[in-house]
């Protein structure tokens, strides 16, 4: 039989000093953050591209400047839109089905490994999408192949990058860490909008290959020093979640040593049983799983949207009277995900002071409807309105979808009914963050079709998916309000009798 134990990563031997005997838990707690964030910010740059170039691709806008906008057949005819829609599509779709299996791989091999695989096949495909413009491509199935395969390696990065982080923390401040560290979508999502934007006056290539190289770089860092969990360098961490450092003396680092090559064989009945990985069925039956996946099915369709169509929308409506070039347009949608930077990081701060994650996505949700409203109304009175609203919505919009993702995939893959059994972690991971993907797809291929009757028509179409988003969390939601005020009454309880 095959071990599961991932092999340590090569840096450690080029660096020994990083090994356990010369660092703590804590440096290695915050050295596995940062590279995951960096990993995951890298995935996210590199699906940017597809949205900053749309109004380059697509069909022409009348402006009062000078610009030349021919298009790039087959998008720039009078249904171009209609096949940037279907182009996203092809994307998410294998990215939605690629997540389910991922998961499920993801929770029997190395994921340091898995991790790499998916990066280094997202970076060659990002940079193979960008040769059509150098060889002259004007075929629609030569773009669609290309995305359907690159979705099927993004959707790797996902279930490993939230399963290796599980692994480093306990469940205390998850909402908190988890806020601040899944930022890393909106930062990925900056970073790809700036570097695209910047090179995009070169030729739309250039906005695909420069994200390419990145993501393969930082795919380097991670095959060098990611370590997947802290057995693997001698630390435990308790069952309650709270986290202990091993006493490194010599007889520790010998048996570490001796653990890298003899831990399979060690392995007790009952130590196996805990990493055994869960079944499909049997996750999507846990508690939890299946109302916040479909709260994130419409959550996903709603940022996906704004991901994907957000830059084509500004370059298409003009603000104070003046329609902004494609650069512009490309750096001024950042706003939007720089709000949600915010909106991660605030709810899962939020969720961690009340103990309630689906009380604060219903209340980030509901929120995010009027915002939306205000957005499409008075987001074109000026630049300063167009910033303010967009910086809200991005915050009301992403806040959820990042809990969502991250804090409450990792409480359900670790919940106490199945025992500690962290390898399941990756497989609910897989199970949200894929059930939002099917949404995630579906909304950018809409916003192609519905755009054609108008904008508003789209906007509307955004906040029936955040209402029912809502609607989904609503059981999960009474649950947490009955026991907040439960605990609330044995307080005063308590302090009564005292």
């Amino acid at each position: 039989m095959r071990s599961n134990t991932p092999s340590l990563a090569p840096g450690f031997t080029l660096f020994p000093s990083l090994k356990p005997l010369h660092t703590t838990l804590f440096f290695h707690q915050i050295f596995v953050l940062i590279l995951t964030f960096l990993a995951y910010a890298s995935f996210h740059a590199s699906r940017k591209p597809p949205s900053i170039v749309k109004s380059v691709l697509g069909p022409t806008v009348q402006t009062n400047s000078t610009s030349n906008d021919t298009g790039w057949a087959p998008f720039n005819g009078p249904e171009g839109t209609h096949r940037l829609g279907e182009l996203d599509l092809a994307f998410l779709t294998s990215y939605a089905i690629g997540m389910y299996f991922a998961g499920h791989v993801g929770d029997r091999i190395d994921l340091r490994l898995f991790l790499v695989f998916g990066m280094m096949g997202s970076g060659i495909l990002t940079i193979i999408f960008g040769f059509g413009y150098w060889f002259d491509v004007h075929l629609l199935g030569y773009f669609i192949g290309v995305k359907v395969i690159c979705g099927v390696f993004q959707s790797i990065g996902w279930p490993c990058v939230v399963s290796v982080v599980g692994n480093w923390f306990g469940k205390e401040k998850r909402g908190l860490i988890m806020g601040v560290w899944t930022s890393h979508t909106s930062v990925g999502n900056i970073i790809g909008s700036v570097v695209a934007s910047g090179v995009l006056e070169f030729g739309w290539g250039w906005s695909f290959l420069v994200p390419g190289i990145l993501i393969i770089v930082v795919g380097i860092l991670v095959f060098c020093f990611l370590v997947v969990s802290p057995d693997d360098l001698g630390f435990e961490m308790m069952a309650s979640g709270k986290e202990i450092e091993m006493s490194l003396g010599e007889e520790n680092v010998a048996n570490l040593e001796k653990a890298e090559s003899e831990e399979a064989g060690l392995l007790e009945n009952k130590d196996s049983d805990s990493l055994a990985a869960i079944g499909f069925l049997e996750a999507w039956r846990l508690p939890g799983v299946a109302p916040f996946s479909f709260c994130l099915f419409f959550s996903k369709l709603v940022a996906y949207t704004f991901l994907y169509w957000l830059p084509f929308y500004i370059r298409h409506t003009a603000i104070a009277g003046v329609h902004l070039s494609h650069k512009t347009a490309g750096i001024l949608s950042t706003i939007f995900d720089i709000g949600g930077v915010l909106g991660g990081v605030l709810a899962g701060f939020i969720s961690d002071v009340i103990d309630a994650r689906a009380v604060t996505s219903v209340t980030f949700l509901l929120l995010s409807i009027p915002a939306l409203i205000l957005y499409r109304i008075y987001g074109s009175v000026s630049m300063v309105t167009n910033i303010g609203l967009m910086f809200i919505s991005g915050l009301l919009v992403n806040g959820p979808y990042s809990l969502i993702t991250t804090a409450v995939a990792a409480d359900l893959g670790t919940q106490d009914l199945i025992k500690g059994n962290s390898r399941a972690l990756a497989t609910v991971t897989a199970i949200i963050d894929g059930t939002g993907s099917v949404g995630a797809a579906l909304g950018p291929l809409l916003a192609g079709y519905v755009s054609t009757r108008g904008w508003n028509s789209v906007f509307l179409m955004l906040i029936f998916a955040i209402f029912f988003a809502s609607i989904f969390l609503v059981c999960v939601a009474k649950t947490e309000i009955g026991r907040m005020v439960s605990e609330e009454k044995e307080l005063g309880s308590s302090v009564t009798a005292r």
